[in-house]
């Protein structure tokens, strides 16, 4: 414990553990991308992307250049924006919240946003990922909105919160069903689906930018609440006393998460479990200040989903695993250890 805690503190072994972060993050993104069926090396990888950022062309066929520039790294990239985005959904909802248990798909929000987004694409009501978005976010705001009436009515308390969330995400996964089983055409349907359990096979360069732009958003919009959030520690009468106005911040973070759901969900699918166990990993790492929490969240996230990714696509090739049925075999027996911890806590 005293170990832990001087790690914490000690600035040098935090600036450490960020360095060797983002070296993992980009080894492991540029690793990731060599993985599939067309062989690549990162020497090769590098080049082709130095080659489309303005330096010197790379020697190679424009067949393998399409694969690094217009599949893989696309993909890659999307997948480290959607695992930052829900380690960072994750930490805010459990910290907002006070329930190590708490994340948008423990607590409904995916469902909300999966159905508010097959509604777009089955119904036409919209286009585009854009599109997609605003419809996964009403849904999001809908499905959250009713996890908390519900919550409420039932006392408030955080296992009653979880309570509601999983009622309302059975809700909203049969809504999605009944949807697509009545309106959409069998390759709808399995397309769908797929989709629904989570797929980043479909990614091209303008959900990265959404995404990034989203993501980023919501990093800076959380890290400017991370005071607030720290007092949140302490519960809502505490942090009133220290002069945080509690309802303007629970709401502007609850519509960030909800914002940065919807927006993963559009362009990705349902994934599930990446912000209930990383926050987790993060508050070992660096303790429970949100400054430093925050940040360590989005990088873990980052660098676990750009595995799930490779493992995904690669596993059973030439068939593709739905990439949220791999942080499910992870999350599950991580969520029972949760589970197993906090009964065993006094």
């Amino acid at each position: 414990m005293t170990t832990r805690v001087r790690l914490r503190d000690n600035p040098k072994s935090v600036t450490l553990l960020w360095v060797i972060g983002v070296v993992a993050l980009a080894g492991s993104a540029a690793v990731a991308i060599t993985l599939g069926p067309a062989g690549l090396s990162v020497g090769e990888v590098a080049s082709i992307v130095v080659g489309h950022l303005g330096g010197t062309a790379a020697d190679v066929t424009p067949i393998r250049d399409g694969i690094v520039w217009d599949l893989r790294l696309p993909r890659t990239l999307l997948a480290a924006l959607c695992g930052a985005g829900l380690g960072l959904c994750g930490a805010i909802m459990q910290s907002l919240l006070r329930n190590p248990l708490a994340d948008p798909f423990v607590l409904g929000i995916s469902s909300g946003a999966s159905t508010g987004a097959v509604l777009i694409v089955i119904l036409g009501v919209g286009s585009g990922v854009v599109g997609l978005s605003s419809g996964a976010f009403i849904g999001a705001v809908i499905s959250f909105a009713l996890v908390l009436l519900l919550a409420h009515a039932a006392g408030g308390t955080p296992d009653r919160v979880i309570l509601a969330g999983v009622a309302a995400t059975q809700l909203f996964s049969a809504l999605t069903s009944f949807i697509v089983i009545t309106s959409a055409d069998p390759e709808q349907t399995r397309g769908v689906m797929f989709w629904l359990l989570g797929s980043l096979g479909g990614a091209d360069w303008l959900d990265v930018v959404l995404c990034a732009a989203v993501v980023a958003i919501g990093l800076v919009v959380c890290l400017t609440h991370s005071r607030a959030l720290d007092a949140f520690a302490f519960g809502e009468d505490a942090a009133s006393s220290l002069g945080v106005n509690v309802w303007r911040v629970r709401l502007t973070l609850l519509l960030a998460t909800a914002l940065m759901t919807a927006v993963i969900v559009s362009v990705a699918g349902a994934i599930g479990f990446v912000g209930l166990v990383l926050p987790h990993a993060a508050r070992a790492l660096v303790g429970p200040s949100h400054r430093r929490l925050l940040p360590a969240s989005a990088l873990i996230g980052s660098i676990f989903l750009v595995w799930v990714d490779a493992v995904a696509r690669t596993a059973i090739a030439p068939q593709e695993l739905p990439a949220g049925v791999v942080t499910a075999l992870v999350g599950v027996p991580a969520f029972a250890v949760i589970l197993w911890r906090r009964k065993a806590r006094p």
